[in-house]
């Protein structure tokens, strides 16, 4: 797999927008780490990790009549097009209704975590 993070973003608006209430994928420490992000900003209910069949699964979110919470995202930094943001340059996705998640050198973390310490990082995608 070239781009484990586009998979992982990939897996879970598609398993969301289908209307699924769980999906399953491979795990790996770099994952756990994007899913742990996405429950604490409220956009999954939460992930388990299955060291025996080595899968990491999340329970989707809906709102009533099974709209989805997570209702989009997109992937900034590629792998051929690496995108960096200083901490005071971090955007706002959706006018501050979605979130960003970056790779900083103290781990993923929300957009809003990062401008918070004051720290950047690598702008892996957006969610809304």
């Amino acid at each position: 797999m070239i781009d484990s993070v586009s998979d992982f973003l990939a897996r879970v608006r598609n398993a969301s927008s289908a209307g699924h209430d769980v999906v399953v994928m491979p795990v790996s420490k770099h994952r756990v780490e994007l899913a742990r992000v996405l429950v604490e900003q409220g956009y999954v209910r939460n992930s388990v990790v299955d060291k025996e069949k080595k899968s990491l699964t999340l329970g989707l979110k809906y709102l009533d009549g099974r709209e989805p919470v997570l209702k989009g995202g997109r992937r900034v930094s590629r792998p051929g097009r690496r995108v960096y943001v200083e901490a005071r340059k971090i955007p706002l996705v959706r006018d501050g209704i979605g979130e960003a998640v970056l790779s900083t050198s103290q781990g993923v973390m929300s957009g809003r975590q990062a401008y918070k310490r004051g720290i950047g990082g690598e702008f892996l995608f957006e969610v809304w």
